[in-house]
């Protein structure tokens, strides 16, 4: 019997759920949060604790998984702004569909690209007859909390993924296998300010000594993360309204269920849109009874572009050979834990235009990465530029800055590369405090052409080691290993000039 296949796949979502606190310590976020049904696909499942995104971005990140290959080989799916689906790349759901597999999305796919949600059959396969309000998931809740408690109101919510997943159930055609893809997007921003607290009763003064060492650990920060963490609450309790949905028709022990996100937190530094662990490490889990061995937990490093290839793998499916992922079937179905296929022992990450970095140039910030258990390499193509986007004179320390609110609400008034929050206008408007200087410099200003970090003294990647004598025979590997994957792969960084990325329609004030 073909499995049905459930992507639940959180906008932004980061690694936050309480599976990974064993991991991580006492002192860690993990240590504050309970995902009761996302460890619940870990525990009767595989665990992953090195997945990572190809891009930090959302629109080439999940190109990349649809279309089972690097983001840069997508075309125009390569990046954010000015995206355009090529139809002629084959994606998984619409290979799937082509083998007799019903298909259907609720939320977010492939978005803001054109045409919208285009690799999994754009409108014609979306399922939201009870709305799209759990993308305001906090906002949502604190609005409906004022007329009834705080659980009916996050109920209502939850009623609405229930609805939206019947209502594709219930268009399926004789019991055929199903695609399903859950995109939640409340994790994206904004959030309600203090809905950690009100709605999920985490307290801000917790994260205290918690955060990474590239944050200032004030309130305003904390708040904003905590907040953060509520919404992934919200994530966990929505996929267990789909995993009680598939108990109750009898279909979820004949179901791969996979859950994950497409990239790290937004609004904070160093965190989306960059190649460090902050904006790059995802959850990762997968459920599959009789097909994957329960309670194991792996170390392989997973590009989540290997998932298309996987899901097609699953299903019996031919595989394109447009897909250069790797299909993780049988890293899934090993009895194995720990590190179980040993050649992947590192996974190559990347970035081009997100949304702009130079005021009227939209031109990209191109990046590269490889990351191994015990380093992150990262290579900048043109340093020259600011890898946060245009500061719009604020780079300086003694220029007036827009009004907190301004810069917590408006992701376009400076440094747009870096979504608008409050932890970001805390930074810009405490940037010439002694005490932040350096810290606001590693967040917004620019960066060498290469980057080394040694993990194992050095976890939050603070200290560039790219220049030191005692790391030049690892700098030197780790580059070649890079631009080694990049040749193989046609990374037209590497092996085009001019590179297509430097001009229009991937770049240029044409495409805004």
């Amino acid at each position: 019997m073909r499995p049905n296949i459930v992507f639940a796949f959180a906008d932004d979502w980061g690694r936050y759920a309480s599976a990974y606190r064993p991991f991580e310590g006492p002192d860690s976020l993990n240590a504050l949060i309970d995902t009761p049904h996302f460890d619940r696909v870990a525990r009767e499942g595989v665990l992953f604790r090195n997945a990572f995104v190809p891009a930090p971005s959302c629109t080439p990140c999940r190109s990349s998984i649809l279309a089972g290959q690097y983001f840069w080989q997508t075309g125009l799916g390569a990046i954010l702004l000015g995206a355009v689906w090529d139809e002629t790349i084959p994606t998984y759901p619409l290979t799937l569909e082509g083998a007799g597999y019903h298909i259907g999305y609720t939320y977010k796919v492939w978005s803001p690209g054109r045409a919208l949600n285009a690799p999994y059959g754009a409108e014609r396969t979306r399922f939201e007859p009870a709305g799209r309000e759990f993308g305001r998931f906090s906002h949502a809740a604190t609005e409906r909390a004022t007329e009834r408690d705080v659980e009916a109101a996050k109920r209502t919510l939850l009623d609405e993924t229930r609805a939206n997943f019947d209502a594709f159930l219930e268009a399926r055609e004789d019991d055929r296998p199903f695609c399903y893809w859950w995109g939640p997007t409340n994790t994206h921003r904004s959030w309600e300010r203090g809905s950690g607290k009100a709605l999920w009763g985490l307290n801000p003064d917790n994260l205290e000594g918690r955060l990474p060492a590239f944050l200032p650990d004030v309130h305003e920060v904390r708040e904003d993360v905590c907040d953060y963490l509520g919404e992934c609450l919200a994530v966990d309790a929505g996929l267990g309204v789909l995993l009680e949905r598939l108990e109750a028709i009898g279909e979820l022990d004949n179901t791969l269920i996979v859950v994950s996100g497409d990239h790290g937190i937004p609004g904070l530094p160093r965190a989306k849109c960059n190649l460090y662990d902050l904006g790059c490490e995802v959850a990762l889990a997968a459920r599959w009874p009789g097909r994957i061995p329960a309670g194991r937990v792996v170390d392989d490093f997973v590009n989540l572009m290997d998932l298309g290839p996987t899901f097609l793998d699953a299903a019996g499916v031919d595989i394109p050979d447009t897909m250069t992922a790797r299909s993780l079937l049988p890293l899934l179905e090993s009895t194995a834990q720990g590190q179980v296929e040993a050649d992947r022992d590192f996974v190559i990450t990347g970035r081009e235009r997100h949304v702009d970095t130079a005021r009227g140039g939209n031109l990209p910030y191109p990046q590269r990465s490889v990351r191994t258990r015990d380093h992150l390499y990262i290579h900048n193509f043109a340093p020259d530029r600011w890898p946060a986007g245009d500061p719009a004179g604020l780079d300086d320390p003694h220029a007036e800055a827009p009004d907190y609110d301004t810069l917590a609400s408006d992701t376009r008034a400076a440094y747009p590369d870096l979504d608008a929050s409050p932890t970001k206008a805390w930074m810009i408007h405490h940037r010439a405090d002694p005490d932040l200087v350096e810290l606001f410099e590693l967040g917004f200003g620019k960066r060498p052409r290469e980057e080394l970090y040694d993990l194992r003294g050095d976890p939050d990647y603070l200290h560039n080691v790219a220049a030191d004598p005692a790391y030049e025979q690892v700098r030197q590997s780790l580059s070649e290993r890079l631009m080694r994957v990049l040749r193989e792969q046609n990374d037209p960084r590497v092996v085009e000039e001019p590179c297509r990325f430097e001009h229009a329609p991937y770049a240029g004030p044409g495409t805004d």
